[in-house]
């Protein structure tokens, strides 16, 4: 089995982009599993700023096809030529693919270096996987170690300890732009009530603001409000919310946009500036907003543009951690490639053995003598098998794992059988993979 993954990020496409090739990405993976595909295992990770799709083929010679079909999927659920989606995704192979959902889930690729919620991010989209069965027992594998990698990151350095996200960005943003700071006495609208939502609400109420009023297009304000505290607005409520509001921050990457006319009617009169915060990537709002009159807009691309560097040190002491990490999982990943091979020699031995023993016992029964000759022979093969076993461990760590297999098949004629692609495993801890954003509302 070969990993590969298609990863269209912040660093290559704009997020107008990100956000088309987005679009149903929900279903790419179960996609791409269909009967006579050269895909195996699908892992979608859609976030506010990139799109990747993490695969399992089977072999290296099913790399091209496996991509193809990827990119065919992502194609149909997103209504996009096919010749616009591959132009727009970069494919990495083998330890390429480790490495770099390590450093996406310590948060060294992110928008806001050492952001804290993309490690959640990842743990989901596995978790999303799972629950669809597409997830092989490779790519499981691969994203709990991703999750234990950005765990390590954040306990060894100080990486993302200023509690940097992409929403905390913005109201820092939001606070630069307002005549008051303090957020105390400001009026603010949330729209959505999917994982930015909550992070926004956490936010908002570390900063003090109290007068928090929630609005989904989907119906859903009323639950969420009675866990998380503020008002929930319905349609026939919200125009008068946004009149009167300070701050309105979307989260919800519905299809129901607000339009500049709306806004600007619902705003006629207010008498004081609003500041929208639109961090769906689909968009909340019409981003003509911008152009009204006491109107200021923030969006993903000014929260990426404004994002401070973190220390170098603390980056290059996470970099450190994630090349050891991702060293340690491929070293990991080799060994486990020739465990077949070695079962297969056992099993192969063993029964040379007892078939040998079989003909002691026939010849001189359960004796003395043939009890001795048994647990000579038995300590014998034990000794023959640990110098294979101990080279197959070597040579899978070298990457030549094919020749111990070759080996195996020319000297004994043992055929080494390919371990199970899929496989059931226990779930990691549970932003959901939206339905045409990153930040869409979540269940």
């Amino acid at each position: 089995m070969v990993l590969l993954s298609l990863v269209a990020s912040h660093s290559d496409v704009d997020l107008e982009t990100v956000a088309r090739l987005s679009a149903g990405s929900a279903q790419v993976a179960s996609g791409v599993l269909e009967d006579g595909k050269a895909v195996s295992g699908a892992v979608v990770l859609s976030t506010c700023n990139r799109l990747e799709i993490y695969c399992e083929a089977e072999s290296e010679a099913e790399i091209e096809t496996a991509r193809a079909e990827v990119i065919s999927a992502i194609s149909g659920a997103a209504g996009l030529a096919e010749s616009v989606v591959a132009r727009c995704f970069g494919t990495k192979i083998g330890s390429a693919v480790t490495e770099h959902l390590f450093s996406v889930g310590a948060g060294l690729d992110s928008a806001v270096v050492g952001e804290r919620e993309i490690a959640g991010q990842v743990r989901r989209a596995l978790i999303q996987a799972q629950d669809q069965g597409t997830a092989s027992a490779g790519l499981v594998r691969l994203f709990q170690a991703a999750s234990r990698t950005a765990k390590e990151v954040g306990a060894r350095t100080a990486l993302g300890g200023r509690g940097l996200s992409v929403v905390s960005v913005a109201l820092d943003l939001a606070t630069d732009l307002s005549e008051e700071r303090n957020w105390a006495g400001k009026n603010v609208v949330v729209f959505g009530t999917g994982a930015y939502a909550g992070a926004t609400m956490a936010l908002l109420r570390e900063r003090g603001c109290t007068d928090i009023s929630v609005y989904s297009p989907s119906g859903r304000a009323a639950t969420f409000t009675a866990t998380r505290g503020g008002t929930p607005l319905t349609r026939d409520s919200l125009p008068a919310a946004l009149a009167a509001a300070d701050v309105v921050i979307g989260c919800s990457g519905s299809d129901s946009q607000v339009g500049a006319d709306d806004v600007a009617r619902v705003r006629e009169g207010a008498g004081k500036p609003l500041i929208i915060v639109d961090l769906a990537l689909t968009h909340d709002f019409d981003p003509a907003a911008a152009d009204l009159e006491g109107v200021e807009l923030i969006t993903l691309e000014s929260v990426r543009l404004a994002a401070p560097e973190e220390q170098a040190g603390s980056v290059r002491q996470a970099a450190e951690i994630v090349a050891t990490s991702a060293r340690a999982f491929e070293d990991q990943q080799k060994e486990r490639s020739v465990d077949s091979a070695i079962v297969a020699l056992r099993r192969h031995t063993m029964q040379v053995l007892e078939n040998e023993l079989e003909k002691v016992r026939n010849q001189h029964g359960c004796t003395g003598p043939a009890e001795e000759v048994e647990f000579a022979m038995r300590r014998m093969v034990k000794q023959l098998l640990h110098l294979p076993t101990v080279r197959a461990r070597e040579l899978a760590s070298a990457g030549r794992q094919d020749d111990y297999i070759a080996a195996l098949e020319a000297l004994y004629g043992i055929t080494v059988e390919e371990p199970a692609a899929r496989g059931a495993a226990a779930a990691p801890d549970a932003c959901p993979v939206p339905h045409g954003s990153a930040v869409a509302e979540s269940a």
